[in-house]
């Protein structure tokens, strides 16, 4: 039995099919879009229609963006020679939040996995190739620490290391406030690898 009207109850679905809502909060955005100005809700559908028609991939590093070019491939003041290489553009976002990364990016849009049927050929490899033939000094992978990034790390390098550019992985490890005895023996081994000189 429906409690609420047709029209509430197909917001509820439509918003319930984002990532990480689940019903309850669908139906608490649904109640407060139908409880905000009209106005609100008239930029609000704008503002998804227009993200929706003119976002699309920057030419350079494939991040999303509503110009050609995204305004990291723009500055000047970033190292065009060093590339960290991420798996999308959600983990770009986290570098910047640091502002201690001063090189530029190239967005994967996913990661190697067989089990997925998801193969080099799936992901944005070609268009890495293709902007180091330019003047790059430095790879950094960044890819997740689970076996599809673990698989894609692995695969850049090979691919990467003929070229004579140098190739880096990031450090992973114990997590800040994390408890030793918590923390599984791969992310131990990690941190143990990646520690540096105090």
């Amino acid at each position: 039995m429906d409690y609420f009207s047709s029209q509430i109850s197909r917001l509820i679905e439509e918003l319930s099919r984002l990532p990480g809502v689940g019903a309850k909060s669908a139906q608490r955005l649904a109640f407060h879009i139908i409880g905000m100005p009209k106005e609100q809700v008239e930029s609000l559908s704008n503002a998804i229609r227009d993200a929706k028609e003119n976002v699309h991939y920057c030419k350079c590093c494939c991040t999303l963006t509503d110009d050609d070019i995204c305004p990291i491939c723009k500055s000047e003041k970033r190292n065009h020679k060093q590339i960290m290489v991420v798996e999308n553009t959600r983990d770009l976002a986290a570098y910047e939040k640091t502002q201690k990364y001063e090189g530029v990016y190239h967005v994967l849009h996913g990661a190697i996995s067989p089990m997925l049927g998801i193969g080099p050929a799936d992901i944005r490899l070609k268009e890495l190739m293709v902007r180091l033939e330019g003047d790059v000094e430095e790879v950094i992978i960044a890819t997740n620490s689970s076996l599809e990034g673990e698989t894609t790390a692995m695969y850049i390098s090979k691919l990467i290391k003929p070229t004579g550019i140098k190739v880096s992985r990031i450090a992973s490890g114990v997590p800040v406030g994390g408890d030793l005895e918590y923390i599984d023996e791969v992310t131990l081994l990690r941190a143990l690898e990646g520690r540096v000189e105090l």
